[in-house]
């Protein structure tokens, strides 16, 4: 059959060698099978013109491919032969143009780069006569925005050596082994040009911990990541070294075999700035801009807690932004004047006394629109300050002498650190909060604590470390609810102007084991990354009970986390703990002992003397009248509400004098409102002319004593001065009164009997 085909197939292409076993197509000659051709013309049945693909043909019975596809097949194996056959390819590894110059602050890691990457490539004969293996890898990780790829540019920079920069995510392929094989070729790649450098950013991108990992690929990628940095020894580079550099935010998500020695031999964390690290940051920053004045770089620093690099970057653009408006504003309030631009001028061969202006470039007649009719439609529109009227007014390039008065100040920088918020603020939940000691009316002595304890250290730390005290210190502030706890802790933030981290005690508890210590960990962490910072843990008894036989097991585990973050292997420093509690009894007795919350502070109710001076504070913004028509100043009528309403409101807490003020006021506009609506029905419906002024007088006050009591009951004052003699160690001192009933001779509250 198969006879019968070929002989029919031979007859229908009408070959010149009919009956021939041996036909051959002309673009594939057999070497043992030597083919003729024709003479040349159309008449010639072999030849066949280059756009008519012919069929396929027989030679012996197997079939063989198309002159063109067999072209086309050798044309592509010859773009992907590979070029180790002819050689391998040049290719271009030029040192970046950073210099270690444009870094600062990073000192003690530059040092450490210094050893173990300069050395090994500038004097590799150092480690062959000693013997010594040099490192071969080397880890930068930290914070996003501290450095880490800058500081690997510069140090190539320095080096001058070849640099080999790769991106992590480039590396992974969706086909089946090209990951392995790209990542195979760039450490080919290395050995061919080294000595050099080998730069992989975002490295957990494709080093992930194989026991977690998703799918089959990601493993096979991390063990070829292995064996290439095993491939790295001298004898197998001719003793040409090759050190990997490798950058990443997430260190702990790597596996635990690339982190041993032989691979990333070594560790360098860049962690968040300090304020002499900030300090030096800024200064290189502000070399190349044009400033104006006396820069005081270390209180710039310390007004920037938490910024990194990138951050400080940020913050270097947004003041030129805002240098530029201000020029702008000076420019439409004339203030601020440029000067003309001097006349270019041609001077003739031979006529030295004779100049002429040249023509503006609006006379090129070429140029349908010039520069001068720019934005000449918005001339009617715009007002003198917009940016629109400076385009208009200056249409050319500004001059040296133009450019000359445009500079950066210090109060751009002032102003630009409202605007440009770190990135630890972004991805977390600190801030500085806007509470201050004029909003909280008495509370003198626990200020005073609070000041020592918190605001002084991190205002002039120097002080405290002469001294010997480098610990921060913990408070835990408790007392009756409603006493001002929270406003103490937010305006000790504001004060000392430090980042400002508010916990809810049970918005850390997770259903899920771990989850709750993870997360009691994460604050501590980000809170080290915006240091200095305090951190307020609001309602503590319901994150750290008391531990007993009947506590569950996972929040035991949730208070070992934060004993162990309070005093733990990590250092704490610069980072402050508030907590505050109704319950002081029911907290472990673990988190007061000195070297944790060593501060205890009772808030107490307020005495009538400060009675009077939180209703002065309340009533700053409240519109006040007197009510029987007197002529009374405002402060007049503040000290008059005050005197009446202070001997009514005992047992009143700091929240319940707040509602008694905003109790007031609903009923004055209560008031107002009835009026109003009498003036409407008295118009016929109409809208009358002049609305009436709302004002709070003293028999508002006194009626809204008739709907707002006291939250704190007497027993609960009961309870609370006996856990103050207990906890707070202070002695309750007992007398009489006018009724011969038991008192608080310092509180003048009924004592325990």
């Amino acid at each position: 059959m198969q006879g019968l085909w070929s002989t029919h197939r031979r007859n229908k292409l009408n070959l010149n060698a009919p009956g021939s076993p041996g036909v051959v197509t002309p673009a594939t000659p057999s070497a043992d099978e030597p083919v003729t051709p024709g003479p040349p013309g159309p008449s010639n049945p072999l030849e066949t013109p280059s756009k008519i693909e012919p069929e396929p043909v027989l030679v012996n019975g197997k079939r063989k491919l198309r002159p063109s596809r067999v072209g086309e097949s050798s044309s592509k194996r010859s773009k992907t032969a590979p070029s180790g056959s002819g050689g391998p390819t040049s290719k271009e590894h030029a040192p970046p143009t950073a210099r270690l110059s444009d870094l600062g602050g990073v000192e003690p890691c530059i040092e450490k780069l210094l050893e173990l990457v300069a050395m090994p490539l500038c004097h590799p004969e150092v480690y062959l006569h000693t013997g010594v293996q040099p490192p071969r890898g080397v880890l930068l990780h930290g914070p996003p925005g501290c450095g880490k790829t800058l500081l690997a540019h510069a140090m190539a920079g320095e080096l001058g050596i070849p640099f080999i920069s790769i991106s992590a995510p480039s590396i992974v392929s969706g086909m089946s082994g090209e990951s392995e094989k790209t990542l195979r070729d760039t450490f080919e790649e290395a050995k061919r040009v080294a000595p050099c450098l080998l730069f992989i950013d975002e490295i957990d991108a494709i080093t992930p911990k194989r026991e977690s990992a998703q799918r089959e690929m990601e493993r096979r990628i991390v063990a070829q990541f292995l064996t290439c940095m095993d491939d790295l020894s001298w004898e197998k580079t001719d003793n040409k070294p090759i050190i990997v550099i490798g950058a990443t935010n997430r260190p702990d998500s790597l596996d635990a075999a690339l982190r041993r020695a032989g691979r990333f031999d070594h560790e360098i964390s860049m962690g968040v700035p300090d304020d002499d690290a900030r300090a030096k940051i800024l200064k290189v920053l502000c070399a190349k801009l044009r400033l104006e004045g006396d820069f005081d770089f270390i209180a710039l620093a310390k007004a920037t807690p938490g910024y990194v690099g990138a951050d400080l970057a940020a913050l270097t653009g947004a003041a030129g932004i805002i240098a530029v408006k201000r020029i702008f504003k000076q420019l439409s309030d004339g203030t601020l004047v440029l000067p003309d631009p001097e006349p270019q001028v041609s001077i003739p061969d031979g006529e030295q006394d004779i100049t002429m202006e040249l023509d503006p470039p609006s006379a090129i007649p070429d140029s349908p629109t010039t520069k001068s009719t720019l934005f000449s439609g918005l001339s009617s529109q715009v007002s003198s300050g917009s940016i629109a009227h400076f385009l208009i007014a200056h249409p050319d390039p500004l001059t040296e002498a133009q450019l000359a008065p445009i500079c950066i100040t210090s109060p751009d920088f002032t102003l630009a650190l409202k605007q440009v918020q770190p990135s630890s603020k972004r991805e977390g939940f600190a801030t500085v909060p806007d509470v201050t000691w004029a909003d909280i009316g008495a509370l003198h002595s626990t200020r005073e604590e609070l000041h020592m304890a918190i605001v002084q250290p991190i205002r002039r730390p120097e002080l405290f470390s002469a001294v010997g005290i480098e610990a921060p210190c913990g408070v835990l502030l408790w007392g009756p609810p409603g006493c001002g706890k929270t406003l103490l802790a937010k305006a000790v933030a504001n004060e000392s102007r430090a980042n400002f981290i508010s916990v809810k005690g049970p918005e850390l508890l997770n259903k899920y084991v771990g989850e709750s210590e993870r997360a009691v960990r994460q604050v501590f962490s980000r809170a080290r990354a915006s240091a200095p910072c305090v951190i307020f843990f609001d309602e503590l008894d319901a994150l750290v009970p008391r531990r007993d036989d009947n506590m569950s097991e996972s929040s035991a585990r949730v208070v070992n986390t934060l004993l162990t973050e309070l005093d733990g292997l990590d250092a704490r420093k610069s980072v402050y703990v508030i907590a505050a509690t109704n319950r002081p009894d029911m907290i472990d007795p673990a988190m007061v002992r000195p070297g944790r919350l060593d501060k205890l502070l009772y808030v107490d109710l307020p005495m009538p003397s400060e009675i009077s001076e939180i209703l002065r504070t309340l009533m700053r913004k409240v519109p006040l009248g007197a009510s029987d028509g007197r002529d009374l100043s405002t402060e007049q009528i503040r000290e008059e509400i005050g005197r009446v309403i202070t001997e009514r409101c005992d047992g009143y807490s700091g929240a319940d004098l707040a509602a008694l003020v905003r109790e007031a006021g609903v009923i004055a506009l209560k008031r107002t409102l009835g009026a109003l609506d009498e003036m409407e029905d008295v118009a016929g419906g109409g809208i009358v002319g002049e609305t009436p002024k709302v004002t709070v007088g003293l028999p508002d006050f006194i009626k809204a004593l008739d709907k707002v009591s006291p939250s704190v009951s007497v027993v609960q004052r009961r309870k609370y001065q006996n856990l103050r003699s207990k906890f707070a160690g202070l002695p309750v001192r007992v007398g009489k009164d006018e009724d011969n009933k038991r008192v608080d001779m310092d509180t003048g509250n009924v004592a325990d009997g």
